[in-house]
């Protein structure tokens, strides 16, 4: 053998070697997981039946995972729902439920590791970005960016909030297009749509940041834990207007059982709608304005779905689809009108009604949608039985695994909570438990649903209930 094909025999060789390792080393990898939280999203997307939105991005998504169609959060508002999901355990019923965990870390008091910091004990990078805990970027201070003043302390490797011409995370939050911030809530209006593309409003540097860094982290040997927080649709409900047109002379469905209450409830008086420039427009007595308030949550999720479909495509791009595990969660309903409610922290089906979809690679059952009963604490174990590693011992959920390889599993009842009541949700009833014994019983079988209280005359039931609800909580 010449010297020349002796150098050609060996270069071929170690290509070869080389590609087999490189081959080897992403079989042996862990798998990804990426974690897209969506805020104040309801189920109002086609893949859950909403046929009239428009949202292409999360239903591919659906198409190729398990899409479940009776997912509950632990409570209906961020922070303490995004508490649960991030701990694995239920908390307090306050926004600052994190900040208050983070107070007992900085005091020296040991607390149970949250979820990112589980993976990134097992070897994984983790990285978040946007509104992922209850303040964009996971911070605090008065406009959300000091660092001394951490969230989820020992979390993150990175904890990322681009802010663009929005000034800071606060800013981001609750901005409308072109950097507006909101420095008093009542000169803002509570919907707007202009033109520009998706730059113009926050979720745009959001996602483009989000891009970045899977690039970034897949060109890392260690797999990765990327949390994507999406803000919209959350109020004020701000789109550029390409995605508002969608919804010029589309027919919305009407608005299902719209009338307040006449008994007591966890009703409120939409408060949060109410702070907002509403031009003394009543949606409950205007329809008209009620119409163009659902047509601008609407274009919010279409735009939200945008940001998704971005993310997902680097995430393909790149190739590390191939082994990635994608969640995608609703951080808790929101009412548009149901009950006369504009918003969210009741404990009604609206509220706490919000999409879930699973997909990881080699899935048996693609496409499927399940009605098993689960809730957002289920998440944390189900991503450690994907990724084959140890589901801590505090974990109060339940794997999801059992529903995922076969869609026609029972799922679980599923509890929530505000600083005032608690309520239990099985496959027939809901039970909403208040603090001075007040009781609300709606079954889901008839027509009435969530409209009749049928307490006194199932008192059985009301008792069953209640201990199955005190056993979850206590």
């Amino acid at each position: 053998m010449s010297v020349k094909m002796t150098i050609q025999f060996f270069s071929s060789a170690f290509f070869l070697l080389l590609i087999t390792n490189c081959q080897q080393t992403q079989v042996n990898k862990k798998p990804n997981i990426l974690l897209i939280c969506v805020d104040d999203l309801r189920p109002e997307l086609k893949s859950f039946g909403a046929n009239y939105i428009s949202s292409p991005n999360i239903d591919a998504l659906a198409s190729k995972g398990v899409i479940f169609q009776k997912h509950f959060v632990n409570s209906p508002s961020c922070g303490p729902s995004r508490y649960t999901l991030l701990t694995g355990q239920y908390g307090a019923a306050g926004n600052n439920a994190l900040f208050r965990r983070a107070s007992k870390i900085y005091q020296g008091i040991e607390v149970e590791k949250s979820m990112p910091e589980w993976f990134k004990e097992n070897g994984y990078t983790t990285v978040s970005v946007g509104k992922v805990s209850h303040h964009p970027g996971g911070r605090g201070g008065a406009n959300w960016n000091d660092s001394t003043k951490v969230e989820m302390p020992n979390a993150w490797d990175r904890h990322l909030m681009p802010v663009a011409e929005w000034q800071h995370p606060r800013g981001m939050m609750h901005g409308l297009a072109n950097g507006e911030i909101r420095k008093k809530a009542d000169k803002m209006d509570v919907f707007q749509s202009v033109e520009g593309n998706d730059n113009s409003y926050p979720d745009g540097a959001i996602s483009n940041e989000a891009v970045k860094q899977i690039g970034e982290l897949t060109s890392n040997k260690k797999p990765f834990f990327l949390a994507v927080g999406i803000i919209k649709p959350h109020l004020p409900f701000g789109a550029p207007k390409q995605y508002y047109d969608k919804y010029q002379g589309v027919k919305l469905p009407a608005i299902k059982h719209p009338n307040k209450p006449e008994s007591r409830t966890t009703w409120h008086g939409s408060g949060e709608f109410k702070k907002y420039n509403s031009w003394g427009k009543n949606p409950n007595k205007d329809s008209v304005f009620a119409d163009e308030v659902r047509r601008h949550y609407a274009a919010c999720v279409s735009y939200a779905d945008a940001q998704v479909g971005k993310v997902l495509a680097e995430l393909k791009r790149t190739g590390a689809d191939k082994n990635t595990i994608v969640v995608l969660w609703g951080d808790h309903g929101w009412h548009l009108g149901e009950h006369a409610i504009w918003g969210k922290h009741s404990l009604f089906e609206e509220s706490l009604h919000a999409p879930l979809i699973i997909h990881y690679p080699g899935m048996k059952h693609e496409g499927h949608k399940t009605d098993a009963i689960v809730e957002t604490l289920d998440i944390f174990p189900t991503l450690c039985d994907l990724a084959e590693i140890e589901i801590p011992k505090h974990i109060q959920g339940i794997s999801l695994q059992k529903i995922l390889n076969n869609s026609n599993s029972l799922g679980h009842s599923a509890v929530a909570y505000k600083s005032n009541a608690s309520t239990i949700r099985t496959v027939t009833h809901r039970m909403i438990l208040h603090k001075d014994g007040f009781v609300e019983l709606y079954d889901h079988t008839t027509t009435e649903r969530e409209t009749k209280n049928i307490a006194n005359q199932y008192p059985q039931l009301v008792e069953d209930l209640k201990k199955k609800l005190y056993a979850r909580l206590h």
